[in-house]
């Protein structure tokens, strides 16, 4: 392991700052591109005539489904090929299939559109996170990955705010291609000035050049049973984080009677804003108080859940509307700040060349879980609740999640008691572990 002080800070004459600013950018445009059609919602609800179950299903199940399926195999090809050439392709195909879906007819069609984008987003995180890992060593990864995972929130802002805004003036299918362009302009950008780190770059671990197979990868994650936990934690507070970026517009759109550019400007600064705060500091926190005890990495994930839930009833069940906003505060700053520590300890679990795999098969369990089904059984239960409480069944619904998140707390707990033990065993052999062995 290197000392911080000799580990290289840049690749290729490139500083590694800029190369985790452009990764970021890559998230930006991401969560951009994935959250767009969360804004345009309502809009799109009116024009096909959808139900809560079938924008639930769209919005989350039909982009979830490939987005996470195909991010392992395209992360067992990133452990063996140019990862920023993976990243850069994949950014030009979603943004593309996004400014597709501006040409939608019917729901059919914007359902295909939109497993396009989960296709091309499928190949980003996996290798993204791949190379932060290669440029950051595990006692600075979680804020550097904190950093990179604040582009979500980003995303988020730009979706709701600058997509609220296109609609306004201009229409929801005009704010699908203006959510494509960044994207395809950034794919050029990365690919010319962004270098391929070497594997092991910060931690001097020689890379043998010998990728596992996917089963392999698959046998020795489930062996770690921090990581099964960890898995399971973020794919539950997925499940609420998703379902809220989903349903929380519409919330404010049918009880507070919010215009499309009004409720983009609030959605957009809560979860671009005050999210980003939030995603940030837990990994820096997470770093700062993981040297002194490696599971403050989960403790930190446990705080942040146990201080935002007494804040769920009246953030979605106050008539007041600045009531209701003042108490979606908290529970916005938390509700992304389980990934950089999650993330971080998934790097530090496995060795170089599993690395993508491992992050995408996280991804996969948080996708499918939390992504794939939050939105749209939240959706569902919301249809389900309509005859008895009426317009106010999302907001019951959305409240549910809450159940979902003191789950992910006691996966995070289990965790932590895992991770000191099979951290030190895996730090002991991590320059001689023959990968496959």
């Amino acid at each position: 392991m290197s000392d911080q002080n000799t580990a290289p800070r840049a690749v290729n004459g490139t500083s590694r700052g800029y190369i985790l600013v452009m990764l970021t950018l890559v998230y930006v445009v991401n969560y951009l591109d994935r959250n767009i059609l969360n804004q345009l919602l309502p809009a799109i609800k009116t024009e096909f005539h959808l139900s809560d179950g079938d924008l639930g299903f769209l919005s989350g199940f039909v982009f979830a489904i490939l987005y996470a399926t195909l991010g392992v195999p395209l992360a067992w090809f990133a452990d063996r090929a140019n990862r920023r050439n993976v990243i850069a392709v994949s950014m030009m195909l979603f943004a593309a299939m996004t400014a597709v879906s501006a040409y939608a007819a019917n729901f059919v069609q914007l359902v295909f559109a939109r497993i396009g984008t989960g296709i091309g987003e499928a190949g980003t995180s996996p290798s993204v996170n791949s190379i932060i890992s290669d440029l950051y060593e595990p006692k600075e990864r979680a804020g550097a990955l904190s950093f990179y995972a604040t582009g979500l929130n980003v995303g988020l802002l730009l979706a709701f705010f600058g997509g609220g805004w296109v609609e306004h003036r201009y229409g929801w299918r005009n704010a699908f291609l203006a959510a494509g362009i960044p994207g395809l302009v950034l794919a050029f950008l990365f690919i010319f000035t962004v270098p391929e780190p070497k594997r092991g770059l910060v931690e001097n671990i020689a890379d043998t050049g010998e990728t596992p197979h996917l089963g392999q990868t698959i046998v020795y994650l489930l062996s770690q049973r921090s990581f099964v936990f960890i898995a399971l934690g973020t794919a539950m507070a997925a499940f609420g984080g998703y379902a809220g970026n989903v349903f929380v517009p519409s919330m404010y759109d049918r009880i507070f009677h919010l215009d499309s550019e009004t409720r983009g400007f609030l959605v957009g600064g809560l979860f671009g804003v005050v999210g980003g705060v939030g995603t940030y500091f837990s990994g820096v926190l997470a770093d700062r108080l993981g040297k002194r005890d490696v599971r403050w990495n989960m403790w930190v994930i446990l705080v942040i859940i146990f201080s935002a839930l007494p804040f769920f009833p009246l953030y979605f069940l106050s008539n007041n509307l600045y009531v209701s906003i003042l108490c979606s505060l908290v529970p916005t700053m938390n509700g992304a700040a389980y990934l950089a520590p999650s993330y971080a300890m998934i790097q530090s679990l496995v060795p170089l060349r599993m690395r993508a795999q491992a992050a995408a098969i996280l991804l996969f369990t948080l996708n499918i879980i939390g992504f794939g089904s939050g939105p749209w059984l939240v959706g569902i239960e919301s249809d389900l609740l309509k005859p008895v409480f009426g317009v106010d069944s999302i907001r019951w619904a959305m409240l549910s999640t809450a159940i979902t998140w003191l789950i992910a707390a006691w996966c995070f707990w289990m965790a932590s008691r895992a991770l000191p033990g099979e951290l030190a065993r895996n730090n002991q052999k991590v320059e001689t572990v023959e990968v496959g062995a």
